[in-house]
């Protein structure tokens, strides 16, 4: 076994690689850009060595670079995560002739299925189904548009050696096939020095489900089961889980064989993932093959018990599988919703800024359940596991260089519907203040009855958030709950008040226990009767809801049980109440006095500004292009500038007809949020 390995990563992968090679015994490099210098994960590693300038192409990309750090520290093997350089040939090349290990498969497997029109070829060769489209390179936009032609709109327009959503675009006609190809191009050479593109048909109303695979260098190859990452935004996934909620048992083998063959066929060793695109007759076509170990990895691990990076490392040294097939077995249920530093409420563009407030969920294992990385009988009843991979840390920055996740929030239990009020409740617990974040989209999505159903597609956010994510509107049963949550918190914080200014012996008998609670829009009128173990809230049409809790005043997490059931509630001060947030709702709520609450109805609502005419920039970053100019004629869904953020480039585009008074921006300016850059008659 290796005594030193190098992970050529950074965020919560280099993270995760080091928890088990320091299980192992194994001592640990960490790489690092100039923006990484405090980086979580260069905390962790035993040693820690500086590449370059902040930007991946100037660093971590870098292949002359990341060896130079290998030779420095010694590293007998190297573990390249996922993006970056984890299915770049040439690195693999290069760690073959220094004689270092790469955790990873053969070069020959990483050139054969890590490149996506190559795999796609042998793919059809072996007599497996696979989605028609144009293989061959595309030498410029109007050759993309006339292949498009000819494969029939819509189209995929992807990066050869692309992952994560970068460099990939769909096109419905034309225009948007000479865009997607020239911004997919661009992104594809910056995010992995590769800008090779290819074409192939958008398959409508799609489920994205995909087989990990695991094999050795003795021939020995098994699959660990399936995942499904239907729900994307961009192309790129943002809720997975294991096994879907979709596949019959039937369907599961013969996909699992299928990818399995695959593998072997190219001389496969290591982790690996084959992607298939499913229809609604569980019909599957082959997409590609992801030679590395892939983003959501921890729910396989969640329901087979196998350690993937422990086995990846342990390929690597030779060591053959101590798994076979009829030891794999699928228990219970995981979830994994990616935390990303991105404002869903502007279309899920990058944020960036300092964590001022980064509290996760406990992390809780699965128990008994999972000794030695094997799974021992049936679950209890009841129990739940919570993980969090994570490579941030509060006070630390979110960097415009890199991708925007924060972490990746998993929970397993016995059942879907267990696993899904265990995701709940860890959302609503889960805390980051100081940059803006998609936590109350993941909440939304754990509520949604298509997700509950398991009904959905990769268009889920599309058809099911067409105009954007506005955030959520609780229903009745649950704004009384928050209510009621609301009054006696609110009856907690006036005994205090008592208490600190000395009014009578006696504080609780100064303060009121008839309040009324407005929010959403709604008002609540409602009479607390309280005792040592909490507060029982009466509503006029004499419902009764039992509040239990331990908050006080100041507390940023309220942790209470209503009727039974818990409830989880972010809180922050405001004038006469809180401000609460849980499920996805962000919640100004009043409690005030009878006679305060008939005075308020009184009071003007303000009016927001109008930015009608005005296009704000929705993000910081990078204008790298302008495309219109003062006076021109703009009609709606034209494009009006390229803003990049995080290697993403975004195409603004004109909501509505107008005529361009004014251009506050230029290609190269760094933008910050809502700064102007045009103005429109």
């Amino acid at each position: 076994m290796f005594n030193k390995i190098l992970i050529a990563n950074r965020g919560e992968i280099a993270c995760r690689v080091m928890k088990t090679a320091k299980k192992m015994g194994i001592t640990t490099v960490a790489i690092y850009s100039d923006a990484d210098k405090h980086a979580l994960h260069v905390q962790m590693a035993d040693e820690a060595i500086h590449i370059g300038p902040p930007p991946a192409n100037q660093s971590y990309i870098v292949i002359d670079k990341v060896m130079e750090a290998i030779k420095a520290s010694g590293a007998e093997a190297v573990h390249p995560g996922y993006g970056f350089l984890s299915e770049n040939s040439k690195f693999a090349e290069a760690l073959e002739a220094a004689g270092v290990a790469f955790v990873g498969p053969p070069v020959g497997a990483i050139e054969a299925m890590g490149d996506k029109i190559t795999s796609k070829k042998i793919a059809q060769d072996a007599h497996v189904s696979t989605v028609p489209g144009y293989m061959g390179l595309i030498e410029d936009a109007e050759d993309a548009v006339k292949i498009s032609n000819e494969v029939g709109y819509p189209v995929m327009i992807k990066a050869s050696a692309g992952g994560g959503g970068k460099g990939m675009r769909i096109a419905w006609n034309d225009e948007e096939a000479r865009e997607g190809f020239q911004s997919s191009k661009n992104e594809a050479a910056n995010s992995f020095g590769d800008d090779r593109i290819f074409i192939e048909k958008f398959v409508t109303q799609p489920r994205h489900i995909e087989i990990q695979v695991l094999c050795d260098a003795h021939g020995n190859g098994i699959y660990l089961g399936e995942r499904e990452c239907s729900i994307q935004r961009r192309n790129q996934k943002v809720v997975e889980e294991a096994p879907s909620p979709f596949l019959d048992e039937a369907t599961r083998k013969a996909m699992g064989e299928q990818a399995v063959a695959l593998a072997k066929a190219v001389g496969y060793a290591s982790a690996g993932t084959v992607e298939f695109i499913v229809d609604g007759q569980q019909n599957f076509y082959f997409l590609e093959m992801n030679t590395r170990l892939q983003v959501e990895h921890p729910v396989t691990e969640l329901i087979t018990g196998v350690d993937l990076v422990e086995q990846m490392i342990r390929v690597a040294a030779g060591e053959p599988l101590s798994i076979t097939q009829d030891d794999v077995k699928l228990t219970g249920w995981a979830i994994e919703n990616r935390l990303y530093a991105e404002d869903p409420y502007r279309g899920f563009l990058p944020s960036i800024g300092r964590l001022t407030r980064y509290r996760p969920p406990a992390e809780v294992a699965a128990g008994p359940l999972l000794v030695n990385g094997k799974w021992q009988g049936d679950a209890p009843e009841g129990a739940t596991a919570v993980r969090n991979d994570t490579g941030v840390y509060e006070g630390g920055e979110i960097s415009m260089y890199y991708d925007p996740m924060i972490a990746k929030l998993c929970t397993w239990a016995p059942t879907r519907a267990q696993a899904i009020e265990a995701m709940r409740i860890a959302l609503d617990s889960f805390e980051v203040e100081g940059i803006g974040h998609n936590l109350p989209f993941l909440s939304a999505v754990m509520d949604h009855p298509k997700f509950i159903s398991g009904d959905m597609t990769t268009a889920f956010i599309a058809e099911e958030y067409p105009d954007g994510f506005e955030g959520v509107t609780l229903p009745e049963d649950d704004l009384r709950r928050v209510a009621a949550s609301a009054a006696a918190m609110h009856r907690v914080a006036e005994i205090r008040r008592a208490r600190v200014s000395g009014r009578m012996d006696n504080h609780e008998r100064v303060v009121s226990t008839d309040w009324v609670v407005a929010l959403q829009g709604e008002s609540f009128p409602v009479h607390i009767d309280a005792d040592h173990d909490g507060s029982t809230v009466t509503f006029p049409d004499g419902e009764v809801l039992r509040v239990a809790s331990d908050w006080t005043p100041g507390d940023q997490l309220a942790v209470l049980d209503v009727n039974g059931s818990p409830l989880v509630l972010k809180v922050g001060k405001i004038t006469q109440g809180f401000r609460l947030r849980t499920r996805g709702a962000d919640l100004a709520v009043k409690v005030r006095s009878p006679r305060q609450a008939e005075l308020a109805a009184l009071m003007p609502e303000k009016v927001a500004p109008d930015t009608s005419k005005l296009l704000l920039c929705p993000m910081p970053g990078l204008i790298v292009k302008v495309n219109v100019e003062v006076g021109q004629e703009v009609q709606e869904g034209q494009a009006l500038c390229t803003v990049e953020a995080m290697k993403m480039e975004n195409i603004l585009r004109a909501e509505k007809k107008g005529i361009v008074s004014k251009i506050n921006a230029a290609a190269g300016d760094s933008l910050a949020v809502d700064d102007v850059i045009m103005e429109f008659e």
